[in-house]
């Protein structure tokens, strides 16, 4: 794979899925991953090598239902961020209003170790949050999508569903796991992220050969359903990647001009309101 020079991708692109950690902020009790602290000066840095512009900041496990570290963080931004937070079905319309408000525009649900909100939860949420245009985003083992399907398909609001599917261990682009996640995909209500392939490889750095094939798949049958993210600062990792690590492997993924075009600047801007 080629290393890339800084500033690979196109004017106005967008890393969709980002985390900040802050000691002054308290971890949730339920907390699995207690990262260093990792602020916006340091993202800036990974920011600028690459020529992004615009982002989604995400609530990480970490601070469970508390999103204030991540909102602070998105204020820093201005109206080049949007946020993903986590809420419950307790969560008021008043809070909802000034969640949207502050540029929140989805819901997340993290159905590994350390995830706040229960899947007996979402379908509530996903009716309440859809009066105020978000999308629920989803992490899990996508080896559980078929047995979710049914429920994933009748949601009211937009799905995004996080690292490629995140299927662990790795499937081919013939098993029903990836069927499944490919007909949410062609329900035209569903997103991918692409990102984070070393949550699932079990092949690792740079090319993730276990995990590009279901990437290539996926772009070849809904470029204008896919994002692509950094999943900065790569939590639980002991070695991350470096920027032209992912830039290099976004780029081979992404392949022509018009489609890092469609991934990074149209399609975040049609989900997230940019």
């Amino acid at each position: 794979m080629n290393r890339l020079t800084a500033r690979p991708f196109p004017s106005g692109a967008c890393d969709t899925h980002i985390h900040f950690y802050d000691g002054r902020f308290t971890a949730s009790a339920a907390a699995t991953l207690h990262p260093s602290d990792a602020a916006v000066a340091d993202y800036r840095q990974i920011q600028h090598q690459l020529g992004l512009t615009r982002v989604v900041v995400v609530q990480p496990t970490t601070y469970g239902l508390d999103n204030s570290c991540q909102l602070a963080a998105m204020a820093e931004f201005g109206d080049n961020a949007r946020g993903v937070m986590v809420v419950d079905s307790s969560t008021t319309e008043a809070e909802l209003d000034r969640l949207t408000g502050l540029g929140v525009r989805g819901a997340r649900f993290h159905m590994l170790p350390g995830g706040a909100v229960p899947w007996s939860e979402l379908a509530k949420v996903a009716e309440r949050v859809h009066e105020h245009d978000w999308h629920i985003q989803l992490q899990l083992n996508g080896r559980e999508l078929p047995d979710r399907f049914e429920m994933l398909s009748d949601l009211p609001c937009p799905l995004v569903i996080d690292h490629v599917g995140r299927f662990m261990p790795p499937v081919d682009v013939g098993h029903r796991s990836f069927a499944a996640l490919q007909s949410l995909v062609d329900s035209g209500n569903c997103w991918v992220k692409l990102s984070a392939p070393y949550e699932s490889s079990l092949i690792g750095s740079p090319g993730y050969g276990d995990v590009s094939p279901l990437v290539e798949a996926l772009v070849e049958q809904a470029p204008d359903k896919m994002l692509w993210a950094s999943n900065w600062p790569h939590p639980g990792r002991v070695d991350p990647p470096p920027a032209e690590v992912l830039a290099a492997l976004a780029t081979e993924w992404l392949g022509d001009g018009a489609t890092r075009q469609r991934v990074l600047v149209d399609n975040p801007c049609e989900v997230y309101g940019f």
